[in-house]
């Protein structure tokens, strides 16, 4: 097979490219496309010999298009409910065959609950076996390779569906129920759910992503963000099986004092001053996660770095805004097969 020529548009931090190394389908990124000039310094750090154009699409001419010579664009486009619409107006009208997704790391064991949504799309006369126009599936399709007798015993089985909301870019978060308010914002329901989370044995636990020698003290919650948040944290320990977010952007925290009884400390909170709740939310020396440890979560390889002159907020921004390389590669794998 003819390695690819591949165009990557809103190529970020380089997830896509990264994704298409680790598909380790034969190809070559000829050129990168973001206008977002942070972005672009991580990008070129990583793949300094990768040609990186910041520029926004619409100020690259057809002509410029047609000298790259491209036969698969990668792209992950701004997560607008017209982004999709239109996408899929002119993927038909050109008559490729396509598929949508909504896909969670979990799938693949990876402990990052966010559910994203992905699509492939394909210049072929016959559609794909598991091809369901007009519905997103929740899973992966099975892959003759990877499972050719298995493959062909499940072919009758309809991989769940679900119909296409107007908006699948949003987190999603499930909505608050009305049950019984426990010792932190969380209803039973949600604490169920956490519970359902941490005892799924196939996917691995958060301490596989960790990074080795990190300090606590370097990355501690401030006293600050203890006493606002103290009631929205969802709080995690290295033994969980999940990450997910809580408030304003910012993902899970870590636990660093395992010994300490998370339910003791919140329901010792009544009636205390604002200094004695801090003194109590300490006790459990909560953290956030490094730079380093979400780039693992997202599935990025363990040389993928930043520029030094990088601040840490400006990384955490970065990586908020990006996706998981794993699953990436398996949608890749998935459209070349």
């Amino acid at each position: 097979m003819e390695p690819l020529r591949v165009l990557e548009l809103y190529s970020g931090i380089g997830g896509m490219h990264h994704a298409l190394r680790e598909s380790r389908v034969p190809a070559q990124v000829v050129a990168a496309i973001d206008v977002n000039t942070v972005a672009n310094q991580v990008y070129k750090h990583n793949f300094p010999h990768t040609p990186l154009l910041a520029k926004t699409i619409e100020g690259i001419t057809l002509e410029e298009f047609d000298k790259l010579s491209f036969s698969m664009i990668l792209m992950s486009p701004p997560c607008q409910p017209f982004t999709r619409d239109l996408l899929i107006q002119t993927i038909e009208n050109c008559g490729f065959q396509y598929q949508e997704f909504l896909l969670s790391p979990t799938s693949l064991g990876i402990p990052n609950s966010r559910l994203r949504y992905f699509l492939i799309a394909k210049l072929q006369s016959e559609p794909w076996s598991f091809e369901a126009p007009g519905q997103v599936l929740l899973e992966f399709p099975k892959i003759e390779s990877e499972h050719p007798q298995k493959y062909a015993a499940d072919a009758e089985n309809k991989i769940q569906r679900k119909k296409i909301e107007p908006n699948l870019c949003s987190d999603s978060t499930p909505c608050s129920g009305r049950g019984t308010i426990l010792f932190k914002l969380e209803t039973a329901e949600e604490i169920d759910r956490k519970h359902q989370q941490d005892s799924d044995l196939s996917v691995q636990m958060l301490r596989d992503f960790l990074e080795d020698g990190v300090d606590p003290s370097q990355h501690l919650l401030p006293p600050k963000s203890l006493l606002r948040y103290s009631l929205l944290l969802d709080i995690v320990q290295p033994s969980c099986r999940r990450y997910g977010s809580y408030v304003e952007g910012t993902g899970s925290v870590l636990q660093t004092a395992e010994d300490v009884q998370i339910e003791n400390i919140y329901k010792s909170l009544t009636n205390l001053t604002e200094e004695e709740k801090i003194t109590k939310l300490s006790m459990l020396k909560l953290r956030y996660f490094t730079p380093k440890e979400i780039a693992n979560l997202l599935g990025f390889p363990p040389e993928f770095g930043f520029p030094e002159k990088l601040t840490v907020k400006q990384c955490y921004r970065l990586l908020g805004n990006s996706l998981n390389v794993h699953v990436v590669a398996k949608l890749i794998r998935i459209l070349c097969e």
